[in-house]
């Protein structure tokens, strides 16, 4: 993250951090579908936030149609999809945090970061290979953030989950992010740049 805000992240480390996205959010999103009825999270899900096929345009434009094969999915990739697919299981309402950290991040960070890249990259003009964070004009990018931050609060209230297992969950969530940054600096050669890490157990309750 510290090469990429500063512009100095080469195309074909972003095309591996947009690749090892990609599962994470089509799992996250697969589950929040899958449980789109339950008062714990129906109030959250928007359309507008779903990802995955920003992804694909931007991972077919900045690579080719063969991303899938020619770029590795981590390790730390697959223990975060993993994680997502055993507590929709056994406690779906704690996908809620995981939507919290991607969403609302991607809201706010990510538009600082849209331009970033596109400069970085050298991009013509940002319709495309920067679709992951186009969200809309800015106005529709302030009520997304506001409607998200009102169905937590009506979650919060429900009782399906409880506060306390958000944010444990959210913890997890921000070490699972960070093992799968250490991945990606190594893989990129930027082992200078390692994230030190947080206590929280990804595989913790």
């Amino acid at each position: 993250m510290t090469a990429m805000l500063k512009g100095q992240l080469e195309k074909s480390a972003y095309v591996l951090f947009l690749r090892n996205l990609e599962p994470i959010y089509a799992q996250l999103e697969q589950c929040l579908k899958r449980h789109a009825d339950a008062p714990g999270i129906s109030p959250i899900l928007m359309q507008p936030l779903y990802r995955l096929p920003s992804l694909h345009r931007d991972l077919e434009f900045l690579h080719g149609a063969s991303w899938r094969t020619d770029v590795a999915q981590l390790a730390a990739c697959s223990t975060y999809v993993d994680r997502l697919a055993a507590i929709q299981v056994s406690a779906p309402g704690r996908l809620v945090a995981h939507a919290y950290v991607r969403y609302l991040g991607d809201l706010s960070g990510g538009q600082m970061l849209k331009k970033i890249v596109s400069q970085s990259l050298k991009l013509a003009d940002q319709s495309n290979g920067v679709n992951f964070y186009n969200f809309g004009q800015p106005q529709e990018v302030i009520r997304l953030v506001q409607s998200f931050r009102a169905g937590l609060d009506l979650i919060g209230e429900s009782g399906e989950t409880t506060r306390s297992d958000l944010v444990d969950e959210a913890l997890i969530a921000f070490e699972l992010h960070i093992g799968l940054f250490h991945d990606l600096a190594l893989r990129c050669g930027l082992s200078n740049a390692l994230p030190h890490r947080l206590s929280a157990s990804p595989t913790g309750g």
